[in-house]
């Protein structure tokens, strides 16, 4: 297994591996599958996206597959350079279990010490007990709880904030 750092040469890839996860695991992500869908192009978008130079996307590749990923974005504004957001963490269903998503995590962690962050933080929804342990086991301790925080239609999702302190 290859974890690196995705460039535009990896867009298709992490544009099929992202409709997967909205398909799959649509409670998990704000995107919705259809929202994406109806993308204008996005390949080229998540081109442009990884060449921010304060957007760092990781992907595991086995067997040259694309199968997993993780996107570090640092803040902006100069009173919160020190923070990052974790987002659109995937890992694909079939190969779960391998520690790649720790693995993943591992590489944003070292890379958020690397440019200087002291701090990352996530939500993630409260159902979701498979991607908090695996937060929690990394190092990320959940510091509330925003109730309500995702409506789909006429239910709502609870999601745990987390941060990780470097």
């Amino acid at each position: 297994m290859e974890i690196k750092q995705l460039t535009a040469t990896d867009s298709s890839a992490y544009w099929e591996i992202r409709l997967e996860a909205l398909q799959k695991n649509p409670s998990a992500f704000i995107t919705t599958y259809q929202d994406a869908l109806n993308k204008v192009n996005p390949v080229n978008e998540t081109a442009e996206r990884f060449a921010n130079g304060n957007n760092y996307t990781y992907g595991a590749y086995l067997k040259n597959n694309l199968v997993g990923v993780v996107t570090m974005l640092r803040q902006t504004h100069p009173k919160f350079k020190h923070k990052a957001e974790i987002l659109a963490m995937y890992v694909s269903n079939e190969i779960r279990g391998l520690g790649i998503g720790t693995k993943l995590l591992d590489k944003t962690i070292e890379q958020a010490k690397l440019v200087g962050i002291e701090q990352l933080q996530l939500g993630v929804v409260s159902t979701n007990i498979p991607a908090i342990a695996l937060y929690k086991k990394v190092g990320f301790s959940i510091y509330g709880t925003e109730i309500r925080a995702i409506k789909m239609n006429d239910s709502y999702e609870d999601e745990e904030l987390m941060v990780y302190f470097i």
